[in-house]
């Protein structure tokens, strides 16, 4: 006989919420059986009404807020309910930074069962306005074009002039990209029918050069009117170095195909981290926050603790963002990455820097750092910043037979992280801290570098 759950699809009910998501949905329970709650935050009571349940768990939405958390602020967007860009607007900044930092340990103990120190959150003095990169899908409203963020668990664009993360020069930006495409007659690439034109237009700004890179992404392989159009970006964009045509004619929701080309200007932007300076093409990844990127790779550069002796592998290396910064202080850096085009961009940046004593290679750090510790070459340090899914067994194997006597973890995924942690601290290393970084001000997401030692 199945168990009656306590609580039924329409009930309406009164609450208290416990916690958040990772996501930044509201958690309270009921005789044991999680509620999650859209906009609710811990301590505060709430009438909520059941809108479905799983065997597990449940979910609802807000009614009426009885008590309020001392945390809650206004969302200054005004499309803050409808938009699935941020989750914490209205979470004051200070109530963010606390919520990231009980994140972290919260997983690290749960999933890692790591007990070590870990650091209140390192955060920004004014977390707005802060993304030097926006990507924008385009769709079509009464003949114009719009451009936006799609609506929360949906593909329905929600049309905006402004987004309080993107730098404002990226709005000005973006919609005047729009109007000039709209006016001369581009059509918004139509999903469902796969028709149309213009997908998305990105648009890249050197936060300390100030240098502008609009990227139009089209399903077709011309732009109609393309001279007229580039022309008037031209003449109206401020401080714009280049313009990109990049081609996806493929039914898929990744953004960028595989054709790029020069419409007009460089092939690439520069901006600094630091006094590190990148060249930044339409594909490159660079961190969309170079303010707090350098508070991140510094926090890295002291858990390393170099004295210009040591030989250091980054794994994961980018476009040599981390390994750049590592080669200033190091013997010898070598980094590894699996995107070809990002190693030539970090060959080509330690160029631009005269940083000479940094080596690159393509191919999966699993891979690549396995055959060098067999060729004998091996590392004082090995700094990793994997994606979201965390390392690979061949690697963290590798790192437990190569024993550098430090390790160094940039991680964006804190439940990674734990796993991890506690593969590297049964064979041997002991986590001595964990420094949380606030790279997405008014979103849930959390970076963390966490330091090792050999014990």
């Amino acid at each position: 006989m199945s168990k009656t759950l306590p609580v039924q699809k329409n009930d309406i009910i009164d609450i208290i919420f416990e916690d958040l998501t990772h996501e930044g949905s509201g958690v309270a329970k009921v005789d044991g059986y999680p509620l999650f709650i859209p906009n609710g935050l811990p301590g505060e009571k709430a009438t909520v009404k059941v809108i479905k349940t799983n065997k597990n768990y449940g979910f609802g939405r807000l009614v009426e807020i009885k008590e309020r958390s001392p945390y809650r602020v206004e969302a200054p967007c005004l499309i803050y309910k409808e938009c699935g860009g941020c989750q914490l607007q209205h979470l004051s900044y200070e109530g963010q930074l606390k919520m990231k930092h009980k994140h972290v340990m919260d997983v690290l103990e749960r999933i890692g069962k790591i007990n070590t120190t870990v650091h209140p959150t390192l955060g920004m003095e004014d977390p707005w306005r802060y993304r030097n990169k926006s990507q924008v899908p385009i769709g079509e409203q009464e003949g114009g074009l719009i451009g936006g963020f799609y609506q929360q668990r949906s593909h329905q664009i929600i049309n905006m002039e402004q987004c309080l993360i993107q730098q404002e020069e990226n709005d000005y930006v973006v919609n005047t990209v729009k109007d000039i495409c709209s006016k001369y007659g581009v059509r918004a690439y139509d999903e469902a029918r796969h028709k149309g034109d213009l997908r998305h237009i990105m648009v890249r700004r050197g936060a300390i050069t100030k240098e502008v890179m609009i990227v139009l992404i089209t399903r077709t392989q011309d732009i109609p009117n393309r001279k007229a159009i580039v022309d008037e970006i031209v003449e109206k964009v401020p401080n714009i170095k280049s313009i990109i045509h990049n081609v996806n004619n493929k039914k898929t929701n990744v953004i960028m195909g595989e054709i790029t080309r020069v419409l007009w200007g460089e092939e690439t932007i520069t901006d600094y981290i630091g006094d590190v300076k990148f060249a930044i093409s339409a594909r490159s990844f660079y961190q969309v926050n170079p303010e707090q990127t350098k508070v991140l790779y510094e926090k890295a550069l002291e858990y390393a603790d170099l004295n210009g002796e040591e030989k250091v592998i980054d794994a994961y290396c980018g476009i040599g963002t981390i390994s750049l910064f590592l080669a200033k202080k190091a013997r010898q850096v070598f980094g590894v990455e699996i995107v070809p085009q990002a190693i030539e961009d970090a060959r080509k940046n330690a160029l631009i820097n005269d940083i000479h004593n940094v080596e690159f290679a393509v191919g999966e750090a699993e891979v690549v750092i396995p055959n060098w510790y067999k060729a004998g070459n091996e590392a004082d340090v090995l700094v990793v910043d994997p994606p979201r899914k965390g390392c690979d067994e061949a690697l963290l194997q590798t790192i437990l037979d190569m024993k550098p006597r430090k390790v160094v973890y940039v991680s964006c995924n804190p439940a990674t992280l734990a796993r991890d942690l506690r593969v590297l601290e049964d064979g041997g290393y002991k986590t001595e801290e964990v420094q949380p970084v606030d790279m997405f001000p008014q979103t849930t997401h959390v970076e963390a570098v966490a330091r090792l030692s050999l014990v």
